[in-house]
């Protein structure tokens, strides 16, 4: 999320008392209600439709797994253990703070500075599969982002992109998220994923928060809900031969017969939408508000899985919501109808959130101040909550540490054994141009 006004001030632990707990109090004024059924998802009525144009792309063009993409990745970024490297994610004037960083991934220089890209969600291995394994030795990151070029709507905005990066070596590669579609001679192609993917209209998904689970690539649409991708379904372009261009980066889905993705080699599609069933009245992020924005996305492993989503509210007060992942699966497919209902949510306890996880009981909550400012303390915060039993009310800060400079989505990588698992690490990602940087850290 972009944005440029420094937050509100943030209430200090010391003043909430280090063993505050999730209490019955009165919110803040600007938080929404929290009756479960105004979280609650369906699938979408275009469901059937993206299904089965994506099984015609099938037929159509080669499909890889995500083994093949670490294998073919291009870029190569840098890797540190135990330090930042880029120390502008993390530079504050106050030289008391420090971010603890325990392992951290940089893009090559074009991705750094690009005004074109801003990186958003994250989500890791460790996310996917409780044994952090993708095949016999994968272990991706994976980072989305959003196009913000200058460029009219429609197919010229080119959407969403997520990277598959290596932890271990910083080689990474980014793959093209799009949108199936019935072209006007009847044939299935593909386009970029927007707000609104009529003809000629809607701008680039923000794409603040991703959860891979599984198969699963889910991927937060604000206004929306989760629109879902599957890596069983990743096309090779550069495999297709003549049916396939990986150099024209103006162009994008099937033209003449042969496929395009901007240049880039691998495009993903949609394979169908969770929507929230609730009207959109009410204004976003005042107690008018019924409907949720979805804003960033986690999961927590510690007991039943659930997937997490939230609001981003500028200088205002957020909710925070769940649902049993399973719940969304039938079969190891995606439902194609029905509804998937939350089972938790909660007011966020501070402002200007762009990233939450949880983990036996606990919620870890990023908080950013936009811009760098000469002389001001711009370090993002990590809040921890105290432990929460109840499946509404309040979240209360027990403990904060600093995050890096505009700091993002939130995953968490447990440590452990799978079906033992302790805390570990938080990873997250820093949006700002030439200060970008995922990272891994630990919650103190």
């Amino acid at each position: 999320m972009t944005w440029r006004r420094r937050a509100l001030s943030f209430v200090s632990t010391s003043a909430l008392g280090v063993t505050a707990l999730v209490g019955l109090h009165t919110p803040a004024a600007s938080a929404a209600p929290l009756d479960l059924s105004n979280f609650r998802l369906e699938v979408a009525s275009n469901a059937a439709y993206l299904k089965s144009n994506v099984a015609r792309l099938d037929a159509e063009l080669p499909n890889v797994g995500v083994g093949a993409i670490m294998a073919e990745a291009n870029r190569t970024g840098t890797v540190r253990n135990g330090a930042a490297c880029n120390p502008a994610a993390v530079t504050d004037p106050d030289s008391s703070k420090s971010v603890p960083v325990t392992k951290s991934l940089c893009f090559e220089d074009g991705d750094n500075g690009t005004a074109d890209w801003f990186p958003q969600g994250v989500t890791t291995v460790a996310d996917a599969q409780a044994d952090q394994l993708w095949g016999e030795s994968n272990q991706p990151v994976l980072v989305s982002w959003y196009f913000a070029g200058d460029a009219p709507k429609g197919n010229s905005q080119k959407g969403v992109r997520v990277t598959f990066m290596d932890p271990k070596t910083g080689r990474y590669r980014h793959v093209l998220l799009v949108h199936p579609y019935e072209n006007s001679y009847g044939n299935a192609s593909y386009t970029s994923v927007r707000t609104d993917q009529t003809a000629g209209e809607g701008t680039s998904l923000h794409a603040g928060g991703i959860v891979w689970y599984g198969n699963f690539l889910y991927v937060a649409d604000t206004g929306r809900g989760f629109r879902v991708f599957d890596m069983r379904h990743i096309y090779d372009l550069k495999a297709a031969g003549s049916k396939g261009n990986v150099t024209d980066k103006s162009k994008v889905g099937r033209i003449n017969g042969v496929f395009y993705g901007y240049g880039y080699r691998y495009v993903m599609p949609e394979v169908t939408v969770w929507r929230h069933s609730v009207p959109d009245s009410g204004t976003p992020c005042t107690s008018s508000a019924v409907a949720p924005k979805f804003s960033f996305a986690g999961l927590d492993r510690s007991g039943i899985d659930h997937l997490v989503a939230g609001e981003y509210c500028n200088g205002a007060i957020g909710r925070v919501f769940t649902w049993k992942i399973a719940d969304a699966v039938v079969d190891g497919e995606q439902r194609t109808s029905g509804y998937w209902n939350a089972d938790s949510a909660y007011n966020l306890p501070t402002t200007n959130v762009q990233g939450a996880t949880r983990f036996e009981g606990r919620w870890y909550v990023s908080q950013s101040h936009g811009q760098p400012v000469s002389g001001q303390d711009d370090l993002g915060e990590l809040h921890t909550t105290a432990p929460v039993t109840s499946t509404t009310g309040t979240l209360r800060v027990e403990k904060t540490q600093p995050a890096a400079i505009g700091v993002e989505d939130l995953s968490h990588w447990p440590g452990g054994a799978p079906d033992a698992p302790t805390l570990g690490t938080i990873w997250s990602v820093s949006e700002h141009r030439n200060a970008r940087m995922v990272y891994a850290t630990t919650p103190r």
